[in-house]
């Protein structure tokens, strides 16, 4: 392969909160990961919204540590708290823009859901963050994503029943073996008595 044939170092960024992380994150990273042949995903925490009254919120600094638990055995995944050391609130065309200045000659890629594609007129400045980053939207069952022009976007079939609301009710209501998460963050959680009444 020619100098000029090297193909860039394709990394995703894939921000939430993550709160637990559990088997949905790991499961739609990893069919984005295949699909675009990405040579790596970044876990992005961000801070939790304290508008989001109906939760018990871990701190940042656990649900890295959950990430970290979670994504062990995944060479590809990397936990990264650049959302969690900025001030908030922390936009995504900023952060967008940060790795795009760490990552220079990379081809990055946003993850994100369908309800979250639609939304993004929303969002501050999404011209900014689509200037930097490719759009991996996954996408759950035959909505059809409308394109946006500027846009660069790759659609990933999947879904997976994991639900982060459903997990801590369960932890709440003193459920042994909640579902949806790997051992590890399991004994995190017991271990720091997260997501308790």
């Amino acid at each position: 392969m020619g100098i000029g044939m090297l193909a860039l170092r394709k990394i995703a960024l894939f921000g939430g909160t993550f709160d637990p992380v559990h088997r949905g994150h790991l499961h739609l990273a990893g069919l984005a990961k295949k699909s675009l042949e990405l040579d790596e995903v970044r876990f992005l925490p961000c801070h939790v919204s304290p508008h989001k009254t109906d939760r018990h919120p871990a701190s940042g600094k656990d649900r890295c540590k959950m990430l970290q638990l979670a994504t062990a055995d995944l060479p590809w995944a990397v936990v990264d708290d650049f959302e969690l050391k900025r001030p908030e609130p922390s936009f995504s065309f900023q952060t967008a823009e940060a790795m795009a200045e760490r990552f220079t000659g990379c081809q990055l890629f946003w993850i994100m859901g369908g309800d979250q594609w639609d939304a993004l007129s929303e969002w501050k400045h999404p011209e900014r963050l689509a200037r930097c980053v490719e759009f991996i939207v996954l996408n759950r069952g035959e909505k059809i994503l409308k394109p946006r022009e500027g846009y660069t976007i790759h659609i990933v079939h999947g879904e997976h029943p994991a639900s982060a609301s459903e997990i801590r009710k369960a932890i709440s209501q003193g459920a042994i073996e909640p579902p949806w998460l790997v051992p590890e963050v399991a004994w995190w959680i017991e271990k720091k008595g997260l997501y308790q009444p």
